[in-house]
């Protein structure tokens, strides 16, 4: 008798008087379970909808988590974050949150905004698009996941660079995950809510509409958005 249960497989009751262990076949079940607002996100996509699964098939072969933050498809590897897909009105985008880390050979990177130091995108227009960087984007991808590893970071901007209040950057040193949050919102949602914390006169209410804006920019919202 052994009242530890010590040596038994680990098992799942499944119905009355029914037991099933929890095989890989019922963890992976699991994980189907919890990746279906990912699988919703892009069947349900009104905008760029093709692309973005060509594009996801190139990701997910390249060994990436995929999970779905601020509202958006994002892929990380040992827990961070890597890439986001981004639906833009005139293209799709593949946003690598550290970038400008990425010495990028092919030239397929371009700077997201001017207020984005960190996060450098690849833009896409079609399926053919999409196919013709597969190569880029798996180089990109190594190399990026290859920047984690190593826990290199994107420097700070010089003074005469910065265009964000020191009070939304000390945000970002203090929170990672709200910097990428930022990084991963349209270039116009970025300046909307620069603008609407710098035009605040005191920095203690620079720092207060900062973190009553903080959900709405976790959840990818612009300013004014509801």
């Amino acid at each position: 008798m052994n009242p530890q249960g010590e040596g038994k497989p680990h098992t799942r009751r499944d119905g009355p008087g029914r037991r099933e262990p929890l095989t890989i076949g019922r963890l992976v079940r699991s994980a189907d379970a919890m990746n279906a607002a990912v699988e919703k996100s892009f069947n349900n996509a009104k905008l760029w909808r093709e692309e973005a699964l060509e594009l996801r098939k190139v990701l997910l072969a390249s060994g990436l988590d995929e999970e779905l933050k601020w509202g958006k498809p994002c892929y990380t590897a040992g827990g961070k974050n890597i890439v986001i897909v981004q639906r833009m009105k005139d293209f799709l985008a593949l946003l690598f949150f550290k970038g400008a880390l990425l010495k990028d050979p092919d030239g397929v990177l371009e700077r997201q905004g001017p207020n984005s130091r960190a996060g450098f995108r690849m833009r896409f227009t079609s399926v053919k698009d999409v196919n013709g960087k597969a190569k880029s984007i798996r180089a990109c991808i190594r190399e990026a996941v290859d920047v984690e590893k190593k826990g290199l970071k994107v420097g700070k901007p010089k003074p005469d660079e910065m265009n964000l209040p020191d009070e939304l950057i000390d945000a970002f040193d203090g929170d990672p995950d709200f910097r990428a949050a930022f990084d991963a919102l349209t270039p116009g949602r970025q300046r909307g809510y620069a603008l609407h914390f710098s035009s605040a006169k005191q920095s203690k209410t620079r720092a207060a509409r900062i973190e009553k804006c903080r959900k709405k920019i976790f959840e990818g919202k612009g300013f004014q958005e509801r």
